[in-house]
């Protein structure tokens, strides 16, 4: 979307200083994305408890402050990009990928709740599944 916004010229007037603070903040969520992968060993595209392993609840690194960092870090970068690639079209597909961001974060901490042994406890005690203070 971002490349037919650029050929056709649909988005103007997105100031560069807006674009640096997106280059900022889509730097800051990549970084959140890797701190929260490097913070878990059980971390994984694909929702499964991995008892094989001994899987159980990742406490440590961004994980103090919300249950899903890595969903975050990844919300930053898809709003922030499109910014950076000074195109409010791109945005739209960036909002519509927050969306489902947000719905896999509530079926994956229900997951994690009936399946996973200390979930329950951790999500009392790390209340904000990715926005402290709001959700």
């Amino acid at each position: 979307v971002a490349g037919l916004d650029q050929r056709y010229g649909w988005t103007s007037g997105i100031p560069l200083t807006a674009q640096i603070a997106a280059l900022v903040v889509s730097a800051l969520g990549y970084a959140l994305v890797v701190w929260a992968t490097a913070s878990n060993a059980f971390f994984s595209q694909v929702v499964r408890i991995q008892s094989e392993r001994g899987h159980s609840v990742a406490t440590g690194g961004p994980y103090r402050y919300v249950r899903h960092p890595a969903y975050l870090g990844t919300i930053l970068y898809e709003l922030a990009v499109p910014v950076l690639l000074a195109s409010w079209w791109a945005l739209i597909v960036g909002g519509l990928n927050v969306g489902l961001l947000a719905l896999r974060t509530a079926l994956e901490d229900r997951t994690l709740q009936a399946e996973l042994s200390g979930y329950d406890d951790y999500a009392r005690q790390v209340r904000y599944r990715l926005l402290p203070g709001i959700w």
